[in-house]
């Protein structure tokens, strides 16, 4: 007897269905095809067992499996329920005629149990667009496949409960959310606030204009100025999600298993610091069955780089592509997968190896030309790809011991909210560009006019500081920034002025 059921295969943060066709004929010996990795293949013995503690059985006769279409790589231990009930209903141990309504995926214990699975909000949203009637898949998964409306998800303990569904002998309650209900009642998560950073108004400055912008920040200063805590608060500036960012983001922690039982939609902003000691593999993503990199976790997010020297020289240059596509490509010999790399990279490091360079009351320890050194570490093109230059000082015991609270992160969030209104606005027919640091050349020319003394004043620059072309560039986004957060129409010199004094180390003999 041949029954089909209906899987999925994740690729990327997208979906494709595939069909389990299973053929239970006279004869001997278990065949499974379609192009399965190892962990599909083992599946017969975690299938076995399940089936033999519930009280049923694989029959000793000729068994078929297909898996369609045979060009896509299956991969993942996710197949064991579709599997066991295509096996059950091909043998005739359970009804078949609702199998085919379903997409059914799920990982098997040995007594029947469901184990977490991976890419559940890709794969229903993949089912409502064929027009499934519904998902089934482990309990656990449950919550995070509801934020699909319009379909039936049903979340399951074990096996058995899954067979008697089919048989009619019991319902599965169904999993509903109110997905925008949901979305907005946890969108005021507790963030870090910057009224709790005494002082450095002027970093805080640097980091409202980034945050306006989208742009890129890196914090050049000594040990304990506060660079650390400043990054920490960036996500508590930055507009609020939309719906479909948080769609978007919540894919992409969906398929690299990052959800629990409880997680619905990601409503904050993400904010990703991985440790100096990480590879390239893990930062950009890709592997033997490619995964998203810390560059995609941070998708709509911020991706923090503390001490950026210390990263290893191969890892910091790997972004220098996203940096500028905002899309990561992981190519490999049978298939090519895009994850989306839309982040902002907030960045510290001390400015020499002691910490101690350009301190106002502490002497640097470290030799002649060590200071160039380290800072050769970052290579130029990366600081090309970096927008703003902000030199941090030591804050003094006056505005430590202060009081006084400093403005709140939702004064701050509320004029970058209105300069992001304004930014969508002007881009409303490129849905590809939503900030200033997005911009392309063309967009460049359009928006960012300069009037003859802005013009001369970033000629000047240009020629003292032997600044790139991409520089040049970065200057005009960051001050078209700066213009927007002052609610003018026109980049006027001032804006200009600005936006060249965050070029901290492209001034020649910065590092002595």
């Amino acid at each position: 007897m041949l029954v089909k059921t209906y899987g999925s295969a994740v690729n990327g943060i997208h979906a494709a269905t595939i069909t389990i066709e299973v053929d239970v004929t006279a004869g001997i010996k278990f065949f499974l095809v379609g192009l399965p990795d190892n962990a599909v293949k083992e599946s017969e013995q975690r299938i076995r067992a399940s089936l033999q503690n519930n009280g049923y059985r694989i029959p000793g006769k000729k068994i078929i499996i297909n898996m369609a279409p045979a060009d896509i790589r299956k991969e993942g231990s996710a197949y064991d329920l579709p599997l066991a009930i295509g096996i059950l209903a091909a043998s005739g141990q359970m009804k078949s005629k609702k199998i085919s309504d379903y997409i059914i995926m799920g990982e098997l214990s040995l007594d029947g149990g469901l184990q977490h699975i991976k890419g559940a909000l890709p794969i229903a949203v993949k089912a409502r667009e064929e027009g499934f009637k519904g998902i089934i898949l482990p309990k656990e998964n449950a919550r995070e496949a509801a934020i699909v409306s319009d379909l039936e998800v049903l979340g399951v303990d074990n096996i058995k409960q899954l067979i008697d569904f089919f048989n009619g002998d019991i319902e599965i309650e169904k999993t509903e959310l109110d997905t925008r209900a949901e979305f907005y009642a946890a969108l005021n998560n507790n963030i870090p606030d910057f009224s709790d950073v005494k002082g450095q108004e002027n970093i805080k400055r640097a980091l409202e204009i980034a945050a306006a912008g989208g742009h890129n920040v890196i914090m050049i200063g000594p040990p304990g100025a506060g660079k650390t805590m400043l990054a920490k608060r960036m996500s508590g500036i930055l507009p609020p999600l939309s719906l479909q960012e948080a769609l978007e983001t919540t894919k992409i922690h969906s398929v690299s298993g990052n959800m629990t039982a409880n997680d619905t939609l990601i409503t904050s902003r993400p904010f990703r610091s991985p440790h100096h000691t990480i590879s390239d593999v893990a930062l950009v993503g890709g592997g033997t069955n490619p995964q998203p990199g810390e560059i995609s976790l941070a998708h709509n997010g911020v991706l923090f780089l503390d001490e950026l020297p210390e990263f290893k020289r191969t890892v910091l240059e790997v972004m220098r592509q996203p940096l500028e596509d905002r899309v990561v490509t992981i190519s490999r010999a049978k298939s090519t997968v895009d994850y989306p790399a839309s982040f902002m990279l907030i960045s510290s490091m001390n400015p020499c190896p002691c910490g101690y360079y350009n301190h106002p009351e502490k002497d640097c320890m470290c030799p002649p030309g060590m200071v160039q050194k380290y800072l050769n570490k970052i290579s130029g093109p990366l600081l090309d790809r970096i927008d703003l230059h902000v030199e941090v000082t030591p804050v003094s015991f006056t505005e430590l011991s202060s009081k006084e609270k400093g403005e709140s992160s939702n004064g701050i969030r509320k004029r970058v909210i209105d300069s992001r209104v304004i930014q969508e606005r002007r881009y409303a027919e490129d849905k590809m560009v939503h900030a200033n640091a997005q911009m392309s050349s063309k967009q460049l020319q359009k928006f960012c006019n300069l009037d003859k003394e802005s013009s001369e004043m970033l000629k000047l620059a240009m020629e003292k500081l032997n600044l790139s072309a991409r520089a040049y560039d970065r200057i005009l986004k960051v001050s078209r920034t700066i213009a927007d957060l002052s609610n003018s129409e026109n980049i006027e010199s001032q804006h200009i002025a600005e936006a060249i004094q965050y070029r901290s180390l492209d001034r020649e003999g910065w590092a002595g």
